[in-house]
């Protein structure tokens, strides 16, 4: 067995063919020839179609693809989803055209009232603000939209902190993309940009001087929500020389937008830009915060004369935003806050202050309209000077009862020493002699060689008297002149309304946070200082000045009989 050899192994797969085996013969009939080619012919048309069929269904893709982003494209370039349209203007359009307009879907619609009158002013500067819940942040974000089919619109939208900006965003992402279903949010650089190029940079500035970053930035429109958080006009003022632009178009409008609450550290400038004196959703021309002087172009301009740009005011309300007062319980919130928030918020009320330092202030028992001041009522005379800070003089008259009557005063900024007692002696050209002055101590104090600021007046002609500058008393006497006298049941001290600054004051200006018996000099408080230093002199001059009242008040009123005093 062992010498047996083993068999080779099996080979597998399909044997090969022998290339010896004889060819098969076919013989088909021509008929049959045919029909096979014809068989071949008819698959390699089918073939063809199918891929003809596919290249076609490919090519109707696509275009309907393009045909759909050019629909979207030629919607925000023509701004369909960002028009705004009134009710009663639709109904005064043909009916084609009102059925076009209810084929698009609504993205925003503005309630009626103070959000419309917001959203269609043309103004240059506009604030929206008062009462919460007026929709006012929903509508500072719709209003750059209007300009988003344009290439060249630059928007800036600023928020004071970092937090509040990340809330105002998160609101733009439920408008924008359903405005403009092609624009996207860049979170580098917290920018959005839009199908046809136009761009709006969200950012936010919690110190003033770091607005100098947009130095060299153009923008056509600019907004802030809550402006009342910056305490300084400093920042908005700097943000009117970013509003430019080249396009022939955004040309045409050129718009800052704001909106606000009452109250907040910046409360008291907000009041005096766009509250104060003026009419509500009346357009008003422009004028300096502190000279109460309008904005006009200079004498050499083709416009000479006329007002740089028109502001406006447009209140906010609560009742004009359906959504919020549909089940009353945001009104429930607001009406169980404390009295001066549920003022400020429920009723959008500018006048009152929360830590007033002088809450018995009223503009009806403290404020009069002015009239003619009998000439024998002694005068009086006190002023807070500055030159950085505004200077500001008053005037007061001393009746037989010995109550004052604040009839002028002098509020003025970047003024000299000279140039003050010019106004000064110009003011009083008429007036009776002045039979007390009292100007600031410390306009004694000597840096150099000089004459001190009191000199340099007293030799332009006005003299003076050093104040009294103790604080406390000086505020304690302000209440007592703002309480009513035990027996005549009226205030010992009014204004005439022609003293806005003093009245301003004296309804704003708050408590100090470190020392409550006296008021924040962080605040404006020179006109407070002025009538301050006046009411203080009057009581160390008290008895000069009532014995001189004495003597004139006989002369009046001689007495007849010594019983009854007539």
């Amino acid at each position: 067995m062992a010498d047996e050899q083993e068999s080779p192994p099996k080979k597998r797969g399909r044997p090969k063919k022998d290339p010896n085996a004889p060819k098969a013969i076919y013989n088909l009939s021509r008929a049959e020839i045919a029909r096979r080619a014809a068989q071949k012919q008819v698959r390699q048309a089918k073939k063809r179609a199918a891929k003809a069929s596919k290249t076609a269904e490919d090519k109707r893709r696509y275009a309907r693809k393009v045909e759909q982003s050019q629909s979207r494209l030629e919607k925000a370039l023509n701004g369909k989803q960002t028009t705004l349209i009134d009710e009663g203007d639709l109904q005064n359009v043909p009916a084609a055209v009102s059925d076009l307009v209810e084929e698009y879907e609504v993205v925003f619609k503005p309630n009626p009232g103070p959000q419309e009158q917001f959203l269609s002013a043309g103004e240059r500067d506009v604030l929206y603000g008062g009462a919460a819940g007026g929709g006012k942040s929903f509508a500072l974000l719709a209003d750059p939209l209007r300009f988003c089919h344009n290439s060249n619109h630059r928007g800036l939208l600023l928020r004071r902190t970092l937090d509040e900006l990340t809330e105002l965003i998160d609101k733009s992402r439920q408008l924008y993309t359903k405005a403009f279903p092609g624009a996207k949010f860049r979170e580098s650089k917290s920018t959005w940009h839009f199908p046809s190029g136009a761009t709006i940079w969200f950012t936010y500035l919690d110190k003033d001087k770091d607005v100098t970053r947009f130095q060299g930035q153009a923008f056509n429109w600019i907004g802030i929500d809550e402006i009342t958080q910056y305490p300084t006009p400093y920042v908005w003022d700097y943000l009117r020389s970013r509003l430019r632009t080249t396009d022939p178009e955004l040309q045409r409008h050129l718009y800052m937008r704001c909106t606000a609450n009452p109250g907040g550290v910046g409360g008291w400038w907000v009041k005096k830009t766009y509250i104060d004196d003026v009419e509500p959703n009346k357009p008003f021309a422009a004028f300096d915060i502190e000279t109460q002087t309008p904005f006009l172009y200079p004498p050499n301009h083709e416009k000479s004369g006329e007002p740089l740009f028109y502001r406006k005011f447009v209140p906010a309300r609560l009742t004009d935003n359906p959504f919020l007062m549909e089940d009353g319980q945001y009104e429930a919130m607001l009406l169980s806050l404390p009295e001066v928030e549920r003022k400020r918020l429920l009723d959008g009320d500018w006048d009152v202050a929360e830590g007033a330092a002088f809450p018995e202030f009223s503009r009806v028992r403290h404020v009069v309209e002015p009239f003619e001041l009998p000439t024998n009522w002694p005068r009086i005379r006190a002023a807070d000077y500055g030159y950085a800070s505004p200077s500001c003089v008053l005037w007061g008259a001393i009746d037989w009862d010995n109550n004052i009557w604040v009839y002028r005063e002098l509020y003025a900024k970047h003024l000299t020493a000279e140039e003050l007692a010019d106004k000064i002696l110009e003011a009083e050209q008429l007036d009776p002699p002045a039979h007390y002055t009292v100007l600031d101590s410390s306009c004694w104090n000597k840096t150099g060689f000089g004459p001190s600021i009191a000199e340099t007046m007293m030799r332009a002609g006005v003299r003076w008297t050093p104040s009294d500058r103790n604080r406390l008393q000086g505020k304690m006497e302000i209440h007592r002149r703002l309480a009513d006298d035990p027996y005549t049941q009226e205030p010992r001290v009014r204004f005439f309304s022609n003293c806005q600054n003093i009245i301003k004051q004296l309804t704003g200006i708050p408590l100090s946070k470190t020392n409550s018996e006296d008021v924040d000099t962080k605040a404006e408080d020179h006109a407070y200082d002025a009538l301050r230093y006046m009411l203080m002199t009057r009581m160390s001059g008290y008895a000069a000045i009532h014995q001189q009242l004495g003597a004139i008040k006989n002369q009046v009123h001689q007495v007849q009989d010594e019983v009854f005093g007539y």
